[in-house]
């Protein structure tokens, strides 16, 4: 099952954006550009300052052009009211200056001159039609490309105009205050992409590239003089858009030429290696560009993430801090129709832009209101108007999700109701009381309510990243204040799905969690509850799965106490024989003989009988009971495949297929047995490993012909070189087994089944596994699961040490968790008290049996006559440049000669003293030859790498001649 990515998009619709741009001479200078999109076009504008002047940067311009001869271009043929739109502060009217003084030095002072001017320098290359060569091509672009979001009515361009204005002071406000700067990798200023936004992008361009088509050809039937009878649907490409759908989902390249749109790599194949893993990749966000640039900006964990995305979740390497994930309780909004909100905004006292005089526009006395970066007017007072809305999503007149954000700064009131916003719910709180009170909470156990009557009663509301920088959020209810707007729901949400995992994570280092993160998804455990019947190419399942002694909310929410990935291990933390350096656990004998850490490889095999083009088809026929291949036959039924629960090894056929030898041309009845060849399928797995068929199913493909799968089972006991990890990121291999009675035992009798180095916990400072390892010892004296998700303990979400050290003392056991232990070896006590109990440990996909590699003498690859390279071709240990220097720095001479030509690729060859080139041996008369001159008297026998002769040879193909001089050795 595929998937689409979640996408960063720096901006939707049309926003503003500030930004420091270092030009080629390394001066600083500010531009801001707006993204706008429309149904029809997207387009980005630029404006920007250069030299104390500003100019307008668009693609349908060849050159920058200045800002001012823009203005007039728009009608706006008077200074004065440029700089009056700027706003009263003497210092804006001071940066427009040297622009205004440009377009006075380029004669430029009524509209029509300015679009005379701006008609020279239209980018020549572009297509234009009739009627737009009639109006000019300068007006075109300035009406419909520039700024293209702000609709121009009547060759009105007022609005544009007070829109260029606004975006010209803010960037002046940036220049002289350098606070005023947007952050581009601020959560508040990116929206996310969803699937479904991206599908009817694409679709769209389908669906019309499809009309096109069929109108064009229509046309052309239509234009003829004789014609028969017209059937419209005939000329409908059948299976266009379907075609087009499947192939952008199979590449992942999203190529719509339509909306200037050409990404790779958008769809993924969803990981089903575990549950958890294939819930944190719906929660994935991806980024835009690429990752290779070693930028630490977008990198960094913005503070601004709070509550939106997992500060833990990201991978290491070089991707780190780029891919991100949802946290627990994030919502991604989707578009809101625009129409409803403005006509509300008019409503509550909102002033029509267009009624504005250029005074009025940047007046301290009142607000811009902005909806998707469209101004919609101003307004006298901005908090009433900002209340009254709240006031309606509150009671569900509006969208929930559309946002209300006052920016005090910039005299701006912006609300947001476009898609892709991320936005979380939080309770709402009155001079800072609570809405929710105790009988809501009793009907919601009582299950009378949902959260989205919660919703729906304005007791909670969803805030998007600008909204909460309105808001004073409390941590706790006992926090709040009189000021305090709301108050979070619950602070562990904080985290996403794959961090919620770690029971106290609040007391680990902070990149442990980030590596529990990674390698949660890679442990072995369930994956659905299908898995048995699922027909994955490699499923990894764990044969006895358990749910985490010490476990925590978020696991519960998630349903990973149902589907779990790892076992409680009884973990002894003391050093024990040597084998427990590094990481590295040592395991008991017993433990894995009684299934600890055992599980199940499947893979699947698949065959097709195949129909061809003159009506052959492939044959699946008897087995040979006796005879030469009745030994790799053995596991076949009589119909010809392999039988379930038969054991499978290396190159046993798993089906008898013949195929035809003429697949091109006709063949007559009846058809001969000899006309068939084999091409019967054996199993490739490796040597000495013993798989089970565990189910064969039939079935048929796309083009209806018959498909066979085959499961391949393999059951695999935890071996030395296993990767195991607790839920802290702390992982080790096993380094060795021991039988249970060399096992150190405590005084009730209980054996650990595993022993962990305590070296691993001082310089990791993972105080979260000494923590889960008093609180699963407890759990299991009392009988009872406890708790411990992330900041739990005021709201009793997690225990605390104490009443977990209370309920240790009441069983029996030390308050610290330390036991008496006895050696298994000599039978005394140990001279220490040893910290043990039970800890849930996981085991990971990477399984030495899978890695393992080693080979004698082995193929070789045809041209160089060199061992393959790589695992899976049975491919030699290469000795590579570095490994070389190394033994020349040795000076063992005749180990390099063995390995890089013995053992490679040894050739004996003719050399000819007298020319120096290649010759050849005669066995016909028993002599050496040499090619150029033609005769056999001078010629030497010589050792050579296979290699080297080629590249002679292919040297000589080239017109360069190599001669190689012989001294008597």
């Amino acid at each position: 099952m595929g998937k689409m990515k979640k996408n960063w998009r720096d901006w939707a619709s049309a926003h503003l954006i500030l930004e420091d741009i270092l030009s080629s001479k390394e001066q600083k200078s500010v531009q801001a550009s707006v993204m706008s999109s429309t149904e029809a076009r997207k387009s980005k504008t630029v404006i920007v300052m250069e030299k104390e002047k500003i100019y307008l940067s668009l693609n349908q311009f060849e050159k920058k052009v200045p800002i001012m001869v823009v203005m007039k271009a728009m009608g706006m043929e008077s200074d004065q009211e440029v700089v009056q739109m700027l706003g009263r502060d003497p210092r804006y009217g001071a940066l427009l200056l040297p622009s205004i003084e440009e377009c006075a030095l380029i004669h430029v002072y009524t509209q029509q001159e300015a679009l005379e001017f701006l008609e020279g320098k239209v980018a020549k290359s572009r297509f234009y039609s009739a009627s737009v060569e009639k109006e000019g091509r300068a007006l075109v672009i300035l009406r419909d490309v520039f700024v293209a979001n702000i609709p121009v009515r009547e060759n009105n361009f007022r609005l544009k105009c007070m829109y260029v204005a606004v975006m010209m002071r803010r960037m002046m406000e940036a220049i002289i205050n350098k606070d005023a700067m947007d952050d581009k990798d601020y959560v508040g200023n990116k929206r996310l992409e969803l699937s479904g936004q991206l599908l009817s992008l694409l679709f769209e361009d389908l669906f019309k590239t499809l009309n096109e088509e069929a109108v064009k050809e229509v046309d052309a039937v239509l234009n003829k003089p004789s014609r028969s009878r017209f059937d419209f649907s005939t000329y409908i490409t059948k299976g266009r858009i379907t075609v087009g759908l499947e192939r952008a989902l199979s590449t992942g390249n999203w190529d719509v030429k339509r909306f200037r749109m050409h990404r790779k790599g958008m769809t993924q194949v969803v990981a089903r290696l575990s549950f958890i893993g294939t819930l944190g990749m719906m929660t994935r966000i991806q980024p835009q560009f690429e990752k290779s640039r070693k930028v630490s900006g977008p990198r960094a964990l913005q503070p601004s993430q709070w509550g939106m995305l997992c500060p833990c979740d990201t991978p290491e390497g070089e991707a780190c801090g780029l891919v991100k994930n949802l946290a627990l309780m994030t919502h991604v909004t989707t578009d809101q129709e625009e129409g409803p909100i403005i006509s509300l905004c008019h409503c509550l006292g909102v002033e029509d832009l267009e009624l504005l005089s250029a005074e009025e526009l940047h007046a301290p006395n009142s607000y811009l209101i902005i909806l998707n970066g469209l101004i919609l007017g101003k307004h006298r007072r901005p908090k009433q108007f900002a209340q009254a809305m709240r006031k309606l999503r509150r009671a569900g007149k509006i969208g929930e999700f559309i946002s209300i954000f006052v920016n005090e700064k910039q005299h701006c009131l912006y609300i947001a109701s476009d898609g892709g916003r991320v936005c979380r719910p939080l309770v709402i709180a009155d001079k800072g009381v609570s809405r929710i009170k105790e009988h809501h909470m009793k009907e919601l156990k009582d299950g009378m309510r949902n959260f989205d009557s919660f919703l729906r009663e304005g007791l909670i509301e969803y805030l998007d990243v600008n909204e909460e920088n309105n808001a004073l959020i409390a941590l706790y209810e006992g926090e709040a204040t009189i000021d305090t707007t709301h108050i979070e729901i619950e602070p562990f949400t904080i985290l996403g799905v794959c961090a919620g995992l770690i029971p106290f994570p609040h007391h680990n280092q902070s990149p442990r969690n980030t590596y529990q993160c990674a390698m949660g998804k890679q442990a072995m455990g369930n994956i659905a509850y299908n898995q048995l019947c699922r027909m994955d190419t490699l499923i990894y399942l764990l044969v006895y799965p358990q749910r985490p002694l010490l476990t925590t909310r978020t696991i519960e929410l998630v349903g990973y106490d149902k589907l779990g990935a790892g076992q409680n291990a009884t973990v002894a933390v003391m050093s024990y024989s040597g084998y427990d350096i590094e990481d590295a656990i040592v395991m008991n004998k017993s433990s894995l003989d009684r299934g600890f850490g055992r599980c199940i490889v499947m893979k699947k095999l698949s065959a097709v009988h195949q129909k061809y083009a003159n009506n052959m088809s492939d044959r699946i026929i008897r087995p040979q009971r006796d005879g030469r291949n009745a030994e790799k036959m053995q596991i076949l039924d009589d119909d010809g495949l392999a039988a379930p629960g038969e054991i499978i090894r290396p190159h046993d056929v798993y089906i008898y297929k013949q195929s035809p030898s003429d697949t091109k041309n006709t063949v007559n009845e009846p058809v001969p047995d000899s006309f068939y060849k084999d091409s019967w399928q054996t199993y490739k797995g490796p040597e000495g490993e013993t798989a089970v068929v565990d189910r064969v199913a039939l079935s048929t493909d796309r083009n209806a012909n018959l498909s066979i799968t085959f499961m391949i089972r393999h059951t695999r006991r935890p071996e030395v070189g296993d990767k195991f990890s607790s839920r802290h990121g702390q992982k080790g291999v096993c380094g060795t087994i021991v039988q249970q009675e060399d096992f150190p035992f405590s005084e009730r009798g209980i054996c650990p089944d595993l022993i962990m180095n305590p070296h691993g916990f001082p310089s990791r400072m993972t105080v979260g596994k000494m923590i889960e390892l008093l609180g699963g010892k407890a759990g299991v004296s009392c009988g009872r699961f406890h708790y411990g998700s992330a900041f739990g303990e005021p709201s009793g979400h997690a225990d605390k040490v104490e009443t977990i050290s209370e309920t240790l003392v009441k069983h029996g056991f030390s308050y610290t968790g330390k036991d008496f232990i006895y050696s298994g070896i000599t039978g005394m006590p140990l001279q220490a008290y040893i910290f043990m109990g039970p800890i849930y440990y996981q085991k990971l996909k990477h399984m030495v049996l899978d890695k393992m590699h080693a080979r004698g003498s082995g193929p070789k690859v045809m041209m160089t006559r060199q061992p393959t390279e790589g695992r899976s071709r049975n491919g030699g240990l290469r000795v590579g440049e570095m490994e070389r220097d190394c033994l020349i720095a040795y000076g063992a001479s005749m180990l390099i000669y063995e390995r890089l030509m013995i053992s490679s690729d040894p050739f004996e060859v003719q050399v000819c003293r007298k020319c120096g080139l290649l010759g050849y041996y005669n066995y016909k008369l028993k002599a050496a030859i040499c090619s150029t001159c033609k005769d056999g008297e001078k010629i030497s026998t010589l050792k050579l790498p296979y290699a080297c002769k080629l590249l002679f040879q292919e040297l000589q193909s080239m017109n360069i001649v190599p001669r190689l001089q012989l001294t008597e050795a």
